[in-house]
């Protein structure tokens, strides 16, 4: 058991340039299947991202590397993209591929980008991190709601 914690943190950490630190309260590896899955008070850190959630599944393919984390339950997270934005928000369910750098967010998403001041609220939200993209949906009657800071115009008097 010892040596599959060890094998599944070293293959997830192998795609990333930074270290990946996972901690959660139980963990569960099937090398066959190539799934590890880290149960209760999840913390991922690696570099300034971060997330938190209930469990998070790492799906890996037949060489051992990550292809796909599935976080879920009460998701919070901190995202820095490759031209210096910076994403914090919430979920129910993150999808994150580590290969296309591409987050989807799913049910009671809040995305906020702080450099820019401006919020996406909707329950389907995409980041491309590498493009600096971002779309949204909402779902039946619940609208996607944007949120812009729009500086202040001088009025004369």
């Amino acid at each position: 058991m010892k040596f599959l914690i060890i094998l599944t943190i070293f293959l997830v950490c192998s795609v990333f340039a930074q270290e990946l630190k996972i901690k959660a309260n139980s963990f569960n590896a099937d090398e066959k299947t190539g799934i590890s899955l880290f149960k209760g008070d999840v913390n991922i850190v690696k570099g300034n991202d971060a997330l938190k959630a209930e469990e998070v599944i790492i799906y890996t393919d037949k060489m051992h590397e990550p292809i796909k984390f599935m976080a879920t339950g009460n998701v919070e997270f901190t995202i820095y993209t490759k031209n210096g934005s910076i994403y914090k928000g919430e979920a129910q369910k993150v999808v994150y591929l580590p290969h296309s750098k591409e987050y989807h967010f799913f049910r009671k998403v809040h995305l906020v980008q702080v450099d820019e001041k401006k919020e996406i609220i909707g329950e389907e939200v995409v980041l491309k991190t590498i493009e600096g993209k971002a779309y949204a949906k909402g779902v039946d009657s619940k609208p996607v709601i944007m949120i812009f800071d729009m500086p202040q115009e001088k009025e004369e008097l």
